[in-house]
């Protein structure tokens, strides 16, 4: 630790703090365009300028010196920093009015406007006036894809963007062309941004050169009202600020949360809000003939008790679908349990995945947060560039640190950083090569199973091939367990802590879904499997996907922005997400329906509202009452897992992913998700050319 005076106040920082963070704790704001936590030092919008007593006659770049860098007084004090000072406020002044000299100063038609770095710092450190009375530079606009819209003229050059492209997305799309006041931001070829991370780049511009262009002009911030919730469009659960007007959602902003997904989110979390208005059920339907026709609850209700009650037991089944809550997955497990059955499945991929062989079996067991730590890592049948973009930024980040050493079994993929091939299918796992010398000699080595691996006929049989390395490997130790599950659904780690899986005889998803397997489905939210023609389908969800058009009954559902629920993401966190909007129409809460519904068909479910459904769900798991927190795992499971073996096909792997925009009923609804699945389509397509 090393002494500082700031402004008169002496503290004690790490010698390799940067002058700006010694002065931020000491309380003491310094504005800054460039410099981001997150990002590497430019030291170019020199806004953060301060005075070293000692140091050279002139102001000094505080993001960019760091406190070990400045000599003590003559006598060995420590040295001062003063940020208040008549040079400190002339300089920034300054800055401030050369950064202005061609900004266009458009705030009103600005869509950065109320949430502008620039607008809060020319005002608290700028002057009134400008000596500049010259015709301001004008830059052509950029084309750079569909989510991002650019105002060039504005830009101030900070090149925060080109450095989150470059650094922690891994796809360099951006970059500075030209010298002094012919400097430019551009894509060079001016072609879309091809990174699933994009729409960040909006978020971390000071002015309005970036915008979202799905929002362009829809709002401004102060209409807006600001509800923290969790993402539910992978499995990551990032910490997400659903933004809405009225009844309306009008934009999906990241929070920070560095235990998950630091403060990025992925373009689908961002941007799928527009699927959130369309292609919605908003009244119960019945099936008359080959059309569904609007019905009243009571009638919906009715159809499918007569259908209920004259189905046996055995035949009654239901798949729990992606987006569910815990609360949902439960409370429908309760209902089929009343109603005699055991048929009950969450995992519609087929994964082979069992809560009976213990947690630590189905869950990412060092934690997100854990890559940080991790020197070696086996990715199989995973991609989780697609399947979880902030997550593979994560390792993207522990890579660029440097000693990681990644190995990828699957398809080969662009994951934005160099990796080991080893093979396209399980016999890989059976010989890594020089590979497993390298997870036996890392001090913390992980093995991430995806569900490309899993959702097979052999799936079990993988899943405890891969456990075998793990242990054998000495990725499972008393302080130190390396084997991950990766899920691409946000409702799966909850649906099987609750136990969402087929009992003593009961038929999984895949069962379930052939001819004559069952007489009435219940599907909540289930879109991703095709039920044969046969049973009577009960579809409980929100949009008019694959699931509804199938249904004999449809009973509308709420959204993930329109409930209050408990979700439980890859690593086993349990987290809440809330209620920012309210559902349309008739739609109601599905743990509701289901209430309502059970006490039609004579099974009442014993709660009636969401906290007693909750107190009853908590009593029987209470980990699940931990929000925001992991409940660790018995990592002895991993030992029972390795011990099943079994027998492997040698087929690849195939990816769990295959349209990273189009992976659930929100996102197929949203025409910014298709117009960017389209875009990689012929993108892809013309580079295969």
């Amino acid at each position: 630790m090393a002494k500082i005076v700031v402004d008169g106040s002496e503290i004690e920082v790490p010698a390799e703090f940067t002058l700006l963070q010694a002065c931020e704790a000491a309380g003491v704001e310094i504005p800054r365009f460039c410099f981001h936590e997150r990002l590497s030092i430019a030291g170019n919008c020199r806004m953060c300028l301060v005075e070293v007593k000692g140091g050279p006659p002139k102001p000094t770049a505080s993001c960019a010196m760091a406190v070990k860098d400045l000599r003590p007084g003559p006598n060995g004090e420590p040295p001062v920093v003063l940020t208040k000072s008549p040079m400190v406020k002339k300089a920034r002044e300054g800055v401030m009015e050369f950064l202005l000299i061609n900004h266009p100063l458009d705030c009103p038609i600005c869509d950065q406007g109320g949430e502008c770095d620039l607008q809060d710092q020319a005002m608290a450190y700028g002057s009134d006036t400008s000596r500049f009375a010259e015709n301001k530079r004008a830059v052509e606009d950029k084309y750079i894809g569909p989510l991002v819209r650019t105002s060039m003229t504005r830009c101030i050059q900070c090149t925060r963007c080109v450095r989150f492209t470059t650094e922690v997305a891994g796809v360099p799309d951006l970059g500075a062309i030209g010298r002094g006041e012919d400097t430019e931001i551009t894509t060079y070829l001016e072609h879309a941004m091809r990174s699933e991370m994009q729409g960040n780049v909006a978020d971390l511009c000071p002015v309005g050169a970036l915008t979202h262009k799905p929002y362009a002009f829809h709002a401004r911030p102060w209409e807006l009202v600001k509800t923290e919730s969790v993402d539910v469009m992978d499995a990551v659960g990032a910490n997400i600020r659903v933004d809405t007007r009225g009844r309306e959602v009008m934009r999906i902003l990241p929070r920070t949360n560095d235990l998950v997904n630091e403060e990025w989110i992925s373009d689908k979390s961002r941007y799928v809000w527009d699927g959130l208005k369309v292609q919605r059920l908003d009244r119960p339907y019945v099936r008359n003939g080959s059309r569904l026709v609007p019905a009243s609850w009571a009638e919906a209700f009715a159809v499918i008790a007569e259908k209920v009650k004259g189905a046996k037991p055995e035949k009654i089944g239901a798949l729990v679908g992606d987006l569910a809550t815990v609360e949902e997955a439960y409370a429908l497990k309760s209902l089929i349990a009343k109603l005699g059955s055991s048929n009950i499945d969450a995992r519609q991929d087929g994964a082979a995945l069992d809560p009976a062989l213990g947690r630590a079996t189905y869950v990412f067991n060092p934690s997100i947060a854990g890559i940080d730590a991790a020197d070696a890592i086996l990715l199989v049948g995973t991609d989780p560039r697609s399947e979880a973009s902030v997550l593979n930024a994560r390792i993207r980040k522990r890579w660029r640190q440097g000693g990681l050493k990644v190995g990828l079994i699957g398809a080969q993929v662009d994951l934005t950083y160099t990796y080991e091939y080893l093979g396209a299918g399980p016999e890989s796992l059976a010989n890594l090569g020089a590979f497993g010398d390298v997870l036996k000699q890392a001090q913390r080595p992980m093995i991430v199973v995806g569900q490309g691996a899993l959702a097979r006929e052999d799936g079990a049989a993988i899943l405890s091939r891969a456990a075998q390395v793990a242990v054998e490997s000495g990725a499972v130790t008393d302080d130190w367990n390396g084997f991950a599950v990766l899920h691409t659904a946000a409702a799966r780690v909850g649906a099987l802590d609750v136990g969402a899986v087929p009992g003593p005889k009961g038929l999984n998803a895949k069962q379930m879904a052939v001819a004559g397997a069952l007489d009435v489905a219940f599907l909540l939210g289930a879109d991703e499997v095709e039920i044969a023609p046969g049973a009577f389908v009960v579809y409980i969800g929100s949009h008019g996907d694959r699931g509804a058009h199938r249904a004999d009954v449809i009973l509308p559902g709420a959204a993930y922005t329109e409930k209050s629920g408990l979700y439980v993401n890859t690593e086993g966190r349990v987290q809440l997400a809330s209620r920012a909007a309210f559902p349309p129409g008739d739609a109601r809460e599905e743990w509701a329906i289901l209430r309502a519904l059970s006490d039609v068909v004579g099974q009442r479910l014993p709660f009636d509202t969401l906290g007693a459904l909750r107190s009853k769900l908590m009593a029987e798991l209470p980990h699940l009452g931990r929000v925001d927190q992991i409940a660790p795992a018995d990592a002895s499971a991993i030992g029972g897992l390795a011990k099943i073996g079994g027998t492997v096909s040698k087929a690849p792997f195939v990816a769990a992913v295959s349209d990273f925009y189009l992976t659930n009923p929100i996102a197929r609804a949203s025409a910014i998700m298709a117009e960017c699945s389209a875009l990689r389509a012929a993108s892809a397509a013309e580079a295969a050319e």
